[in-house]
């Protein structure tokens, strides 16, 4: 078993804190990536669409502290580690990714994530925000107010993987 497999969920009570990503969190967020794919995404794909799913980015913290260099990377952490993050291309207004740590899914990381990276693109002035869901991320967002644009099929390594294209108009709450 690699150190990564043997990491444990966080206790209940553990706090949960949200942050920019620093390079240091480039190792968690492969194994986090990794993870939430071959485990989280079992119930929705079979194991040769999340393989190839998997296998689309690298598992080096490299390739993923090269990718906080491209986008806007918040991160969920508890007891120093990375559970979860979200990339953010804040001038096209689109969510790249959103991955969390399969034992912590449901649990509230990936919504408050996801309002952090609003409030940031209505912070830049940005009015709609845009993401292509997976079919575990579907109705999640959808009850979030994002709106179905239409189903998508990319090819990953051979297989084709079903995602939605969705969008959200973002309107600043009044206090």
């Amino acid at each position: 078993m690699t150190k990564s497999e043997e990491r444990k969920a966080p206790a209940s009570n553990a706090r949960v804190t949200y942050r920019a990503a620093l390079v240091r969190d480039a190792a968690d967020q492969a194994e986090v990536f990794y993870h939430a794919v071959m485990q989280g995404a079992a119930s929705h794909y079979g194991l040769a669409e999340r393989r190839a799913w998997a296998n689309a980015l690298p598992r080096e913290a490299s390739a993923w502290a090269a990718r906080q260099a491209l986008y806007t990377t918040l991160v969920a952490t508890c007891d120093g580690r990375c559970v979860g993050f979200l990339e953010l291309d804040l001038s096209a207004g689109r969510i790249e990714t959103l991955y969390v740590w399969p034992s912590l899914m449901g649990r509230g990381v990936g919504t408050t994530l996801l309002i952090h990276a609003e409030r940031m693109l209505l912070e830049q002035g940005v009015s709609k925000v845009e993401i292509e869901a997976s079919l575990m991320l579907y109705e999640r967002l959808h009850r979030r107010g994002f709106e179905n644009l239409g189903e998508q099929w990319i090819e990953r390594s051979g297989e084709l993987l079903k995602r939605y294209r969705m969008v959200k108009q973002l309107h600043a709450v009044e206090t």
